[in-house]
């Protein structure tokens, strides 16, 4: 049976061998949800009042590709690594730190007028270690803004500078910000949340 992951790995994509079969993954889903859920308090952070960065790894990106091939009933060979495939590219490098960006309005008429006033925010989220500061690189696999507005989720990758690395593993401070005309916001993340992403890198 495959083991839940909890860490980064020095090679950290994930393959067959490291998911279990649909029939072990329905004995064994409760305690994985219970074991991300608690993963995901750590990594799931609020940035003002209307974002939220999902701080992905090999743990989080498992339990997805694990619901996928159970909703979608796949089982087999090819179904499996199309779902690797479309996966793997979210879990961190060891150089970076990966993130979904949400952002929140439950009130749609406020949401769809946010979103155009917040055109180009994805390219102004970032993260800040030991007094540098990276921004992000975003949506790479394709492009969620048009000339009207920008897109409610966003794939982020914030590849950092081998001091900002060093510094993170040392138990630097780590402060999220968006330094956006429409929304400026920053947040330093508490030591264990801090402790989690610096498990990220290499």
């Amino acid at each position: 049976m495959a083991t839940i992951e909890t860490r980064a790995h020095a090679t950290p994509r994930l393959t067959h061998a490291d998911l279990m079969s649909l029939e072990a993954y329905a004995r064994e889903r409760d305690a994985f949800r219970t074991r991300l859920l608690a993963h995901k308090r750590l990594r799931n952070l609020s940035v003002g009042p209307h974002t939220t960065w999902c701080f992905e790894d090999r743990l989080t990106v498992q339990y997805q590709i694990q619901e996928m091939l159970r909703a979608e009933r796949i089982f087999e060979a090819e179904g499996i690594q199309e779902e690797l495939d479309s996966y793997n590219p979210l879990i961190p490098d060891g150089t970076n730190l990966k993130a979904t960006l949400l952002i929140e309005y439950s009130n749609a008429d406020e949401r769809r007028v946010a979103l155009t006033q917040l055109k180009g925010i994805e390219r102004r989220c970032w993260v800040g270690i030991g007094g540098e500061r990276v921004f992000a690189i975003a949506d790479e696999d394709l492009e969620r803004e048009n000339e009207e507005k920008t897109s409610a989720v966003h794939f982020l990758r914030f590849e950092l500078p081998p001091s900002a690395r060093a510094a993170a593993k040392a138990g630097a401070s780590i402060e999220l910000g968006i330094d956006h005309p429409a929304y400026r916001y920053s947040v330093t993340l508490s030591a264990e949340s801090a402790r989690s992403l610096a498990a990220d890198l290499a």
